[in-house]
């Protein structure tokens, strides 16, 4: 019986995971639930499954959801360390990270330290910290499995192999909803053309990442760590259908792909189940005859320089990743707020990762005090 504590419960993640989770109760049960602040859902979640936790980070809803779980064996917690401590739990088995951003990386190294099996739906963790993270991984003897579906395929299609077999991993996107927009198109977009993803439901922040392709360029950091790989073994094509989720390709030029509907519960489900495949019924299926096209074409740069900032900061390596996932949470923060454009975007993470210091190997803390001085930067920019 896997034991799992959701991080992130209330987010797309965390609910698309319980709704697999209610049709598998017999190999799953729910431990701890958390959520930052949607204390109705988290409530609501809580009384359907019953764990024998639950977070809610930020401590004005604390009375709320103590007082509405009053009568049912919960124990209620606040507080931002409040993270760290429920992953330590003798009785949970594995830890589902599915917060936004930076807020992931410490919780999910507790994580690791007491032995969890990990499912990693924060790509942030890798991007900000990769290196510590597999050497983390390593110590501990802990198995980390990727629930983004680019990597859940690219993890897929390794199944059997050798990684020293892989000469290119192709990250798939499907390039937003502005794949077509020329500049001065993009000059003028609102929040609300960016949120509306012409193939993926997904949280705000990722989706608009989506329409930026630095969701894309976090998924290349992300690759290098999560497969051990070199920065000119990945490569991004555009891939408007979403249905191949990324592909594999090896030295003796054979190539591997992960092929489905665009549905986040496979790769969810995969993560919980693997090294089995657990049957799931929500899933749409998909049909070669109804989908007869599948089409691939180069990332336009020029366009959307996010993914060409990720691919620098990578080559850069040390805090620079972490530079520019910070200022990029601003960014996006600011441009969900209209404090900035869509081509905004861009330009403050570039501006911040020219001032903040570069540090070539960066500690923990060195991490944490790059994403302050990296979001003070932006919000100054902006």
């Amino acid at each position: 019986m896997i034991n799992l504590c959701i991080l992130g419960s209330t987010g797309s993640i965390g609910k698309q995971t319980l709704e697999i989770i209610q049709h598998h109760l017999d190999k799953i049960h729910v431990s701890v639930l958390t959520a930052l602040q949607n204390a109705d859902v988290l409530i609501e979640q809580a009384k359907k499954f019953l764990p024998e936790f639950v977070v809610i980070v930020n401590e004005k809803f604390y009375s709320y959801v103590k007082e509405s779980l009053k009568g049912y064996s919960i124990q209620v917690l606040a507080g931002k360390n409040a993270l760290n401590e429920v992953v330590k739990i003798p009785e949970v088995t594995h830890v589902l990270t599915a917060l936004v951003g930076f807020s992931g990386l410490e919780p999910t190294i507790h994580a690791i330290q007491h032995k969890k099996k990990i499912a990693l739906a924060n790509k942030e963790t890798l991007v900000v910290a990769g290196q510590l993270i597999n050497e983390l991984l390593k110590q501990y003897e802990v198995e980390l499995l990727p629930v983004d579906s680019e990597h859940s395929a690219i993890f897929q299609s390794l199944v059997g192999e050798n990684l020293k077999d892989v000469h290119k991993i192709y990250l798939t996107a499907s390039g937003g909803p502005f794949r077509n927009f020329n500049y001065e198109q993009l000059k003028t977009v609102t929040p609300a053309q960016a949120l509306k993803h012409p193939n993926w439901s997904m949280g705000n922040k990722i989706t608009i990442d989506s329409a930026t392709l630095m969701n894309k360029g976090l998924e290349v950091i992300e690759a290098k760590w999560l497969f051990h790989l070199n920065i000119d073994q990945i490569e991004v094509v555009i891939h408007p259908q979403s249905i191949v989720h990324s592909m594999v390709e090896f030295q003796d030029g054979s190539i591997k792909a992960q092929l489905g509907m665009p549905d986040m519960k496979i790769p969810i489900l995969y993560a919980l189940s693997y090294p089995q495949r657990w049957f799931n019924p929500t899933y749409k299926k998909w049909n070669f005859i109804t989908h007869p096209q599948l089409t691939f074409e180069k990332p336009n740069l020029e366009l959307f320089p996010c993914l060409d900032l990720a691919f620098y900061a990578l080559s850069k390596g040390g805090n620079a990743s972490c530079v520019l996932n910070a200022a990029n949470e601003i960014a996006v923060e600011q441009f969900l707020k209209h404090q900035i454009s869509f081509l905004q975007i861009p330009k403050t993470i570039e501006n911040v990762l020219n001032k903040v210091d570069f540090i070539p190997e960066p500690s923990l803390s060195d991490l944490f005090e790059s994403d302050r001085l990296a979001r003070a930067c932006a919000l100054a920019y902006a």
